[in-house]
């Protein structure tokens, strides 16, 4: 079916959503955007879906989600009855439409039997996941685009351990999705009557309690609160997000009393009306909080994204400004504090292991190593985390200490199967609280890392590509690089490629091709000969393609310098390429 009939199909709808409708006939003059809105369905990938609210296929809207709910009704039918009656935890966060969709996909699968505990108000990402563990379910489903700009929302999918599908049950889930013909003709039965055969049910303060006591199991050092509780001053931002309660009630229940939240964003608002991308990865986003650092002379700024599931740090660096740590930064720091206190109460397990993905820094790993503890490599994605937790749990053959990703997610405790911005707004408070007591800022307690394992520095570059346009050119850009890998960049030998989609690594100077014993992706890295690398990503949640850069040297000024050859080097061949 063309996109023109399917548009037709959508206009001669007799039930379609009013505002729905009233976008329709506005999309009639505008050819070009009616077919970026139908040409193909929005994509329902391993993590779930994410895209544009508005009308048609290829937008998040309540048919869209009704589809994509059915699907996984379907998926959890054909896994049993056990499936069926122990249920879906469906969560939501602040965005535009988010209460309404999370509504949908409630409807959708109590209409098909199956049991779905829908929390009572927004609730951040790895509450839900913790919810699916605690309530014993057999998934769940969270309503979020993460940080993507207010345009958006997304759909994500948990399996039964908490954790987001792992690739063979998310392709099987897919497949389901797909077998899903007509989303217009999802008939539901009314909410009232659902709630009352109780197959909708609602959740909430006992849930948030629970993950409470929880949060309280991860402290490293518990006496810190006690001797700084008040001195330590706190700046906490939520970024008109789900971060406000969870994250100011664990604060305080670890001692913290010195919070300051930044009022213009405590409100949770699907606009974001003070910044122009609800993102802590951007410094931009740390504009106010750096204000109300000012004014209250605070040792820290914490800044949770729309889901709570990255968050950001800022501390004084030696001039006494604020710095934004990067993502890298702040693994480094909290891995460091958790393994350098374990060790010396002596509770360091033997077994430990630390995971992180392909595109983080190898500072982690050096950390980790010194400790003599396993380091595991994943894709990126935080659910490749949660599979490594799983396997060693089962197995036993290693323990779980810490997984991170470049990216602002952090896991302390493994009670959440996905990337918890609560937890590591905790930890971090009580890292800043233990720094301070021994004199020194977050800023000086990195840099005695890199003074003891090398400076490491790493940037992000993204290109935002929408549209039909925009996958073509995303294309473009990684078959080149595929099929002619460079041979140098900034005067140094490109020694090692990996293709991780082909699922083999070339060695370049051996001329030896060897397995890469992880499951394929679209990725391309590529290390040179002094071990700095670069890495291309097209993102799985947002019309971008990613590329990663990562230089380490012994001497500060020379591992800027580098990576600013290689990152200038790479995207003037990739604008080349455009």
């Amino acid at each position: 079916m063309s996109w023109k009939e399917t548009y037709q199909k959508w206009n001669q709808f007799e039930k379609l959503e009013p505002e729905l409708k009233e976008e329709l006939v506005a999309l009639s003059a505008d050819d070009k955007a009616a077919e970026d809105a139908f040409y193909k369905e929005l994509e329902f990938g391993t993590g779930g879906m994410r895209g544009e609210i508005g009308v048609g296929t290829n937008r998040m809207n309540v048919y869209t989600v009704r589809k994509a709910s059915q699907g996984f009704a379907d998926f959890i039918k054909a896994a049993g009855e056990e499936a069926v009656t122990q249920g879906i935890v469906i969560a939501h966060d602040s965005r535009h439409f988010s209460p309404e969709f999370a509504l949908e996909a409630a409807k959708t699968l109590a209409s098909n039997g199956i049991k779905a505990y829908l929390f009572d108000g927004l609730r951040p990402t790895p509450e839900l996941s913790f919810t699916v563990r605690e309530l014993r379910a057999a998934g769940g489903i969270v309503i979020t685009a993460s940080h993507n700009p207010p345009e958006y929302n997304g759909y994500k999918v948990y399996g039964n351990d908490g954790g987001q599908l792992p690739p063979k049950e998310a392709d099987e889930l897919v497949s389901y999705v797909d077998q899903v013909e007509d989303e217009l003709s999802i008939v539901l039965e009314a909410e009232e009557v659902l709630r009352a055969n109780g197959l909708i049910v609602r959740v909430g303060e006992q849930i948030d309690d629970a993950y409470q006591e929880k949060l309280k199991t991860i402290r490293v050092l518990p006496a810190i609160q006690d001797e700084l509780q008040d001195s330590l001053k706190i700046v906490f931002t939520p970024l008109h997000g789900t971060g406000l309660v969870p994250v100011t009630v664990g604060l305080k229940n670890y001692g913290f009393e010195n919070v300051t939240v930044v009022e213009e964003q405590a409100k949770p608002d699907g606009a974001f009306p003070t910044v122009s991308s609800p993102n802590p990865e951007e410094h931009a986003a740390f504009e106010l909080a750096i204000e109300y650092g000012n004014r209250v002379d605070a040792d820290v700024l914490l800044a949770t994204d729309p889901d709570a599931d990255r968050v950001g740090v800022a501390t004084r660096d030696a001039s006494g400004e604020w710095t934004v740590l990067t993502g890298n930064q702040t693994g480094a720091l909290l891995l460091d504090y958790i393994l350098s206190q374990k060790s010396a109460q002596g509770t360091l397990p033997a077994n430990g292991f630390v995971a992180k993905t392909i595109v983080t820094s190898e500072l982690g790993a050096l950390i980790a190593r010194h400790y003599n503890l396993h380091v595991e490599n994943t894709l990126t994605g935080f659910k490749f985390i949660g599979e490594k937790i799983k396997q060693y749990n089962a197995s036993g053959e290693y323990e779980y200490l810490f997984g991170y990703e470049e990216s602002y997610g952090y896991l302390i405790g493994d009670f959440c199967r996905d990337k918890d911005a609560v937890q590591a707004c905790l930890l971090a408070a009580e890292m800043a609280a233990y720094h301070k007591k021994e004199g020194r800022t977050l800023y000086e307690a990195l840099q005695a890392i890199y003074e003891q394992f090398g400076y490491f520095e790493e940037s992000l570059r993204s290109l935002t590509l929408k549209g039909k346009d925009g996958v073509e050119q995303i294309g473009r850009i990684m078959n080149t690089f595929r099929e002619n890998p460079p041979k140098q960049v900034a005067g140094e030998k490109v020694v090692l490629f990996e293709d991780y989609d082909a699922s083999m690594a070339h060695d370049l100077i051996q001329h030896k091709p060897s397995p890469i014993n992880l499951p394929k992706s679209n990725v391309l890295k590529f290390t040179l000969e002094d071990g700095s690398w670069f890495c291309l990503r097209p993102s799985g949640t947002e019309p971008k393609i990613k590329f990663y850069f990562s230089v380490t040297s012994p001497d500060a000024a020379d591992t800027t310098r580098k990576r600013q050859l290689i990152e200038d080097e790479v995207m003037q061949e990739v604008e080349q390429i455009q």
